[in-house]
């Protein structure tokens, strides 16, 4: 009965494996791009929505984030010469024939990011009602356009170190981070007006707020400056922070800016999840939808995942968890998930977690907690309770060799998280 039990243990690891890996495969980035734009003659089909190219005497592409590259280079293969130019502003990357690429840093911003960021700007300031300006927002955007109101590159990394250690969601982090920038929370298409903007939107965030996405660089926005400063009062984060001035910045509340602006969801963690799920029925398990739009203390939601699910079947979420540091360990909310799950997997359970960009806040996408982890940490004596007190769960899997690692997908659409079940 044991080895019936261990064979089975690990045909559940390797069917969630082989899940995760459809998923992932059902977010490529050009795919979604092909299934969005569609171009019959002069006539670009985005979303349902019709664009007579004759009426545009320039085309031009600006891509942020990390879904930036790839999109921008399926938009090159569809359009071709049409293409006047453009900026692509991702962490990675490649030559490409109409348009520039330029590589940034994430998670934090720097002056290589301050610096691509200024000549988008001054493309923007270019543009007049005959451009026709498609733009690729994507996760990961937030950090890369970065031109700060009034501050230093160096106090906006202070700022957001300090919202994402205490545990601030994304929507309280993007918030904030509208109201010192000159670029962000519809800034972007003040500073493009009068053109024509497409905003191709990739959604990273929890519940698909288009305006949280990059920090919604053209979409005028809801948040106002008294709502960044109660999120900033919230985390004491002037105190937190020691920066004598940070004034803010309110965002463009005119209509007039976002008339010609017309943006469309192209992919989200759905389209990830309902792949999975089918995979996982083809694999003879019962299936369940959590949630996609999953939040909450990433150790936590580990814990309460490891015992959802019922004999024999398969359970999926997608969201953004949290992380409120409380050591100086390495680790991401993927690692620290799982981690936190780890204890509670009762032997015949398996939770795992996994960035869909594959960068948890380390080279590695996220990792798996099951019995078979569990085995490696009792014989290499790592305790995960010591590990997760010091948020040191990067640390902890490569320790037990469970890591998830993918790459750089140029996917991103937030996190993706299995709990499951044996079939005995």
């Amino acid at each position: 009965m044991q080895k019936h039990v261990k064979t089975k243990l690990n045909a559940l690891r390797r069917d969630a494996l082989a899940v995760l890996k459809v998923g992932l495969r059902a977010i490529k980035t050009p795919e979604a791009v092909r299934l969005t734009c569609r171009l019959h003659g002069d006539t670009l089909m985005v979303g349902g929505k019709r664009f007579d190219l004759k009426k545009y005497n320039r085309l031009f592409v600006i891509g942020i984030g990390k879904a930036s590259l790839e999109a921008g280079n399926a938009l090159e293969k569809l359009l071709g010469d049409r293409i006047t130019g453009g900026i692509l502003l991702d962490v990675k990357k490649a030559k490409l024939r109409r348009i520039k690429s330029v590589a940034g840093t994430h998670p934090f911003p720097s002056i290589a990011n301050m610096k691509a960021t200024g000549e988008i700007m001054a493309l923007l300031k270019q543009f007049d009602s005959r451009d026709l300006v498609i733009t690729i927002v994507s996760g990961g955007g937030s950090t890369l356009l970065c031109w700060p109101f009034e501050l230093k590159c160096d106090d906006l990394t202070v700022v957001t170190k300090t919202l994402m250690s205490k545990g601030a969601t994304i929507q309280e982090v993007n918030v904030v981070r509208k109201h010192l920038s000159e670029i962000l929370g519809g800034q972007f298409a003040r500073l493009a007006y009068p053109a024509t903007i497409i905003g191709l939107i990739f959604s990273d965030v929890p519940g698909d707020d288009i305006g949280v996405v990059a920090s919604g660089p053209t979409v005028m926005d809801i948040t106002t400056v008294e709502d960044a400063k109660q999120v900033m009062e919230r985390y004491d984060l002037l105190k937190a922070c020691r920066i004598p001035n940070c004034n803010l910045r309110e965002t463009p509340k005119d209509e007039l800016f976002f008339r010609s602006v017309t943006n469309v969801l192209v992919i989200n963690n759905g389209v990830a999840i309902d792949a999975m799920v089918r995979e996982a029925k083809k694999r003879g398990y019962r299936t369940r939808v959590l949630s996609t739009a999953l939040t909450g203390e990433a150790r936590e939601v580990g814990q309460m995942l490891a015992n959802i699910p019922r004999r024999g079947e398969m359970v999926f979420a997608g969201g953004e968890t949290t992380v409120t540091l409380r050591g100086n360990g390495k680790g991401g909310r993927n690692q620290e998930l799982a981690l936190g799950a780890l204890p509670y997997v009762n032997g015949d359970a398996l939770v795992l977690s996994c960035a869909s960009d594959g960068v948890d806040n380390t080279p590695v996408a996220g990792a798996i907690a099951d019995k078979t982890t569990l085995r490696h940490a009792t014989r290499l004596k790592l305790d995960p309770e010591t590990f997760l007190s010091r948020n040191d769960s990067f640390a902890f899997f490569k320790g037990s060799g469970d890591h998830i690692v993918t790459g750089v997908t140029g996917a991103n659409v937030a996190d993706l998280m299995i709990a499951a079940r044996i079939k005995i």
